[in-house]
């Protein structure tokens, strides 16, 4: 071994190691986002030229398989017709029969490329994709094919294809620039046969689509025969069978089936929704409404007369919703003393102590909703130094629509136990006077122990008749008369309304209201500068309690209707049934628990317009009593019994009479005509002869 010569070193080749030679690149290994632009570039390029020639190599397999079966077998049968090639295949077919052809008569140097001719190609089909632009080449792969199968199989070697992209350089030759101009044409050819192959059928489709496609039908028509069903079920079931005489008997011994009544009253009400379609042939109105009144007398155990009244007074459903709002109790309300604290600062004390609040509404910027309390509501600290007062929130609207001003006369004619009468003097703000009366001594200790907790200081206590109120003190500016009423609005609070009341209670609670009411106005002052107002309240929902009461004070008194300033509730009525009001009561507010969501309550407010008491009209206590003896007949058996009595007495003790003369009844006659004429009063003669007396001593 000795030293080499300067030509063998010059013929050496020169190159890395063999160890470097083994070792890949550095760029090579580096992942995808670390490489340069270029280098991504090139990168991406080899990928699509790989893709193309895949896809060329598995259109030339497919071609062939398929010229395989269009041999004809002789042995066959006759029958059996060979598949038939679409246009895009035979158009590739054509193009490998013409390559063939020339592979077989060009020389062996012309089919061989050349390195320098390869990199000229691809810099040009680089420069034609640039000037083209983006062009879609995943058409041929993304596009529905017949064979499910073969575009599986298609995905999975393309994905293997792209992984292997990434690693390893592909050995595959690239194809000619007019090769791939001619796969352009052929692809765009492609997609319009494809288009005219979809609209003339169902070739094109593949067989999950086919089964998705009556899948759909096989439910559109389950649809339809459910819609024809439910149709002619309405249709039998719209007309509403009433029960037959043994049914009724038979729930008479039997306990009543509650969930069959409940479904009973609501066939029943969309009957009566509709009544000419969903009628029973020969069966009335009337009918109906009975079996109606006595499912829901059962379902919610109400008296006949009280249920009667309500399927009047709302009709419809209205009826179902108002009795569901009935059964469940309202919301604990309280009312923030504006004296002593603010509403913010109070909810914020009584959420530290673990009440659950909000806001009662935009009505009200006192109330307060409590939810939930881990402390009784009515025994916390806050309510003991009177920073506030449990109140409904129907008993605040009074105070609303009366709405008190600082230093006038004001009067509470039914005060206790003080709800209303500490929120007026809030309002106040502890000016002017304010008289909070009562009928019963027993309630004024809740009336003064509130007032004393809520610090009201400008209060007079008094314990009166309200209906003789006038005699004892008048001039007043405004008056509040929250009237004793049957309660037929606070269900909610005691259940024996519903078998309690009778048609003669509240025609007696209509006759104390219309003597209250009728002291109120007389204790008004109408030359008030700021006031000469009367509100007038029930929690009563009857109409003989409140629309009644309030056209009777009109006709009796120089008042009229005012707006009670409240948005929300609904209108009073100007007709019920065949009573026709005055017009002015659509000013009046109604309130119900199933749409306000607080108790049934009734609100109208009077102007007092003149002191005089009209003509023909007597003072409040002598008209009532006409009008209680008109309107109510409580002891009319009584007094019919008492008589017939004292006749009998009468007759057994007095012998009979003898019938009169002719001449006898003519004198009589005279008598009773002498008697009724006009006599002249003895006042009036009276002091003219006292003149005359004191003229003769004075001469």
């Amino acid at each position: 071994m000795g030293r080499k010569s300067w030509g063998e070193l010059k013929e050496r080749k020169k190159g890395p190691g063999r160890k470097a030679r083994k070792q890949e690149h550095p760029e090579e290994n580096l992942p995808f986002h670390l490489l340069n632009e270029e280098q991504q570039k090139n990168i991406l390029k080899k990928r699509k030229q790989d893709k193309k020639k895949v896809k060329e190599e598995k259109i030339e397999k497919k071609i062939e398989s398929k010229e395989e079966n269009q041999i004809v077998d002789f042995t066959a049968n006759k029958d059996v017709k060979p598949k038939k090639l679409t246009k895009w295949e035979k158009k590739k077919a054509k193009k490998l029969q013409a390559k063939k052809e020339t592979t077989i008569f060009d020389s062996d140097s012309e089919n061989d490329y050349d390195e320098e001719e390869d990199n000229e190609g691809d810099k040009e089909t680089s420069e034609s994709e640039e000037d083209e632009g983006i062009q879609d080449e995943n058409k041929e792969w993304l596009k529905l094919k017949k064979d499910g199968v073969e575009s599986e199989e298609e995905e999975s070697e393309e994905d293997e294809d792209e992984e292997s992209g990434e690693e390893e350089e592909s050995d595959v030759e690239m194809p000619d620039d007019e090769f791939d101009m001619d796969e352009d044409e052929d692809e765009s050819d492609d997609d319009e046969d494809e288009e005219g192959d979809e609209g003339s059928g169902e070739e094109d489709e593949l067989p999950f689509e086919k089964k998705a496609k009556k899948l759909k039908a096989a439910q559109k028509k389950k649809k339809e025969l459910a819609e024809e069903e439910l149709k002619t079920n309405i249709a039998q079931s719209e007309v509403f069978v009433l029960p037959s005489g043994q049914e009724i008997e038979k729930e008479g011994i039997d306990p009543p089936d509650l969930s069959m009544v409940h479904q009973r009253i609501k066939d029943n009400l969309h009957a009566l929704s509709d009544f000419k379609k969903n009628r029973q042939e020969g069966r009335s109105r009337h009918e109906y409404l009975q079996v109606l009144v006595k499912d829901l007398m059962k379902y919610y155990s109400y008296n006949e007369y009280f249920m009667e009244y309500l399927v009047n007074l709302f009709p419809g459903g209205e009826i179902l919703e108002f009795l569901e709002a009935c059964e469940v109790r309202r919301p604990i309300t309280i009312r923030s003393n504006s004296l002593k604290t603010r509403r913010r600062d109070l909810a914020q004390s009584l959420i530290n102590r673990g009440v659950n609040l909000d806001p009662i509404g935009k009505w009200s910027k006192v109330g307060l909703v409590v939810y939930d309390s881990s402390v009784p509501i009515g025994a916390t600290p806050e309510y003991l130094s009177g920073h506030y007062m449990l109140q409904g929130a129907s008993s605040m609207l009074p105070v609303m629509a009366l709405a008190p001003q600082e230093h006038e006369k004001i009067m509470d004619m039914c005060a206790a136990p003080g709800g209303k009468t500490t929120y007026i003097g809030a309002l106040m703000k502890n000016t002017g006077m304010l008289v909070a009366n009562d009928a019963k001594e027993e309630r004024l200790k809740s009336l003064t122990a509130n007032a004393h907790r809520m610090g009201i200081n400008n209060l007079i206590v008094c314990n009166y008749d309200g209906r003789s109120f006038p005699k004892v003190m008048g001039g007043f500016d405004r008056i509040l008369l929250d009237a004793p009423c049957s309660g037929t609005g606070v269900i909610s609070k005691d259940e024996q309304v519903k078998i309690n009341k009778s048609e003669k209670d509240i025609m007696r609670c209509s006759h104390i209201q219309k003597e209250l009411i009728l002291a109120a106005i007389d204790s008004v002052d109408a030359k008030s500068k700021t006031g000469g107002y009367v509100v007038y309240s029930t929690c009563s929902i009857m109409v003989e309690e409140n629309e009644w009461v309030v056209d009777y004070a009109l006709a009796q008194r120089n008042v009229k209707l005012v707006p009670t300033g409240i948005d929300f509730g609904k209108e009073g009525y100007t007709k019920y049934k065949d009573r026709r009001f005055h017009p002015s009561l659509n000013l009046t507010r109604r309130f119900y628990p199933h749409t306000q969501n607080m108790d049934g309550f009734f609100v109208a407010k009077f102007k007092k317009f003149a002191n005089i008491i009209p003509k023909n009209q007597k003072p409040a206590e002598e008209e009532v009593e006409e009008v209680g003896a008109e309107e109510t007949s409580e002891n009319e058996d009584e007094t019919e019994e008492t008589s017939e009595q004292a006749e009998e007495m009468v007759s057994e003790d007095v012998p009979e009479k003898k019938e009169d003369t002719p001449k006898q009844k003519r004198k009589n006659k005279k008598r009773k005509n002498t008697d009724t004429k006009p006599k002249e009063s003895t006042d009036e003669k009276s002091p003219k002869k006292e003149t005359k007396e004191n003229a003769k001593e004075r001469k």
